[in-house]
Order: structure tokens, then C-alpha cells, then sequence
């Protein structure tokens, strides 16, 4: 969590960038979820959480695809593994269920508030056909989006990070005004500390083990900000700003 100084410092920053896939859009429900539904029709006893390592690992082999139509291609591992059909249908079904995951219960909301006070701009290892779906249920926050598609390569590249920047120095802003948002330490928190970007790491599984489905960091990295949910952030922003506007 931050502390009193630092949440009066949420005042400084002009831009909010965010990873999307599991920070605002629960994946991790939707795969467990689509799974499930083919393990019931198959009669097949399946462990989410196993289920969601088998994804991760086989989510970062080499030539793994974009998300989420990596799925597909993921399904037929975790098939493998819980002896289930690996079938087309099943395949594109689960490529289906990801596209169309849900927002977390809190985040339409957090956004709502998020927006009044900074400009959004999202940063999603996603293709954007699914990106638009995500962006039409968080209720279209963002200022820009930046997807796969658009920047030709996935986080935490460096290079996707400095496309974003691009994008806010032509706006008239600074990196010095931008605020990184994510859940995963591997494909954000740790890249935005060592490109000099302040973030907020918003722990979405602080009550599991593991990091799930998304990869393992080399390191931890200490966040600038720690929230376990985005409404949490939200909040913090709008005390915040208003106690500066008290202060005026």
C-alpha cells in the first residue's frame, strides 16, 4: 500500500497507462471457466490452477501466437494433460470464452473514477479485436489504445513501452506524468522501474499462491504503489485530488 505522501503524489500525474489483461479483464475466470465447461461435457476432473500453469507455460514457449488466439493452441497442452478432446471446436471455443472475458467486478467503476482525473491510455499484449471488446465492457475509458497489432511486439519489450511514450510526447505530456498500472510484475511492473516510469502494482491475486497464468518475474520488484484491487487506486485519486481542491 502507499503512504500518506505517496497518495497526495497521485496529484502529480496527467496520464494513467494500464495493462489490461488481468488488471482490469479477469483472464485467468475466463480460462478456468471455458474449462471447466468442456471438462463437465467430457465427464474430465480438472484443477483450474493447474490448469492455468499448463497455460502459462505453454503460453511463453517459442512461436506461441498472440492473445488470446493462443489459446487454441494452448488448449491442445492442457487437452494433453487432463486427458481431455483436443478438438477444433473445443479450441476455438476457448478462444472464444478469453475474447470475451469480464471485466473484475470492481474495475468499470475504478475506470469511471480514473477518467475524471487522468487521461487513460491502455497497453494490452491482447490483439485488438479482443481489445475493443475489453474497452466496450470497461466502458470505452481510454484516451488511445495500444495492442499487439498495433505495435508488433508484446510487453515488456521495451519498444511497446516507448511507442506509448511517443504517443504521450506528441499529446504534450512527459514520461515524467505517467503513472503504469498492472498486475503482472513480469510483463510491467519490473520494465516500467527500469525505464524510469513510476507504476502501481495492482495485486489482483494477493489471496493465491503463484503468479497463475502469467509468467513468473526473474525478480520482484518493489512497486511505487500497491493496491490488491483497482477500486483501491481509484479511491486514493479521488481523496486526493480532493483534498488538493480543499487546499485551493
Amino acid at each position: 500500500m502507499a503512504n500518506d505522501a505517496a497518495i497526495k503524489s497521485l496529484t502529480e500525474f496527467r496520464y494513467v497507462t494500464f495493462d489490461v489483461v488481468g488488471t482490469l479483464i479477469d483472464f485467468e475466470g475466463a480460462i478456468k471457466d471455458g474449462l471447466a465447461a468442456i471438462a463437465v461435457k467430457e465427464g474430465v476432473a480438472l484443477d483450474g490452477e493447474e490448469a492455468l500453469a499448463v497455460y502459462r507455460d505453454a503460453r511463453y514457449e517459442p512461436d506461441a501466437g498472440l492473445f488470446p488466439d493462443d489459446l487454441g493452441r494452448c488448449y491442445s497442452r492442457i487437452a494433453q494433460k487432463f486427458s481431455l478432446p483436443d478438438t477444433a471446436e473445443y479450441r476455438q471455443f476457448m478462444i472464444d470464452a478469453v475474447g470475451d472475458a469480464k471485466p473484475f467486478p470492481d474495475s468499470v467503476e475504478a475506470m469511471a473514477i480514473l477518467k475524471q482525473h487522468y487521461k487513460l491510455i491502455a497497453m494490452t499484449n491482447a490483439r485488438r479485436w479482443a481489445f475493443e471488446k475489453y474497452a466496450s465492457k470497461l466502458g470505452e475509458p481510454f484516451l488511445a489504445g495500444f495492442t499487439t497489432d498495433d505495435t508488433g511486439t508484446e510487453k515488456p519489450d521495451p519498444k511497446f513501452f516507448h511507442q506509448v511514450f511517443a504517443y504521450i510526447e506528441e499529446d504534450g505530456g512527459s514520461t515524467d506524468e505517467i503513472l503504469h498500472t498492472a498486475q503482472s510484475q513480469y510483463h510491467d511492473i519490473g520494465i516500467s522501474r527500469e525505464l524510469g516510469i513510476k507504476n502501481a502494482w495492482i495485486e489482483r491475486r494477493h489471496a493465491q499462491k503463484g503468479y497463475g497464468g502469467t509468467i513468473t518475474p526473474r525478480q520482484f520488484t518493489q512497486p511505487d504503489y500497491h493496491f490488491h484491487a483497482l477500486i483501491e487506486l481509484a479511491k486514493a485519486a479521488q481523496d486526493a485530488f480532493g483534498a488538493r481542491t480543499r487546499q485551493s
